[in-house]
């Protein structure tokens, strides 16, 4: 499955020249976030699948960001129903038939 964003923390860190990932870590700890290196290491160099909130306010003021700047999301195509010669569009090619109410006779 294609991934739907494109994390860009790394690159806001440059821009903002915070060039190491301890220098990071002080600033996530003035935040008040406590992450081991290898933790912050794995934020920066990888796309995280869940991220904390408090993580990521500290990292839009660190970076003085907004969270559309970290997180860059990308058009995905919908994906189609099924089409094409194994389905039939029963509008077009059948016609319902009246239906006629018949009662019994009475005595039946």
């Amino acid at each position: 499955m294609a991934k739907r964003f494109t994390w860009k923390l790394e690159e806001q860190m440059h821009e903002r020249g915070i060039h190491q990932i301890t220098g990071l870590q002080r600033e996530l700890e003035r935040h008040g976030i406590d992450l081991s290196s290898s933790q912050i290491h794995r934020l920066v160099t990888q796309t995280p699948e869940r991220l904390n909130l408090e993580v990521l306010a500290a990292l839009c003021e660190i970076l003085a960001c907004s969270p559309s700047e970290l997180i860059e999301l990308r058009a995905t195509a919908r994906k189609r129903k099924a089409s094409g010669a194994n389905v039939v569009d029963m509008a077009a090619t059948v016609r319902p038939r009246r239906a006629r109410v018949v009662r019994p006779p009475e005595g039946r």
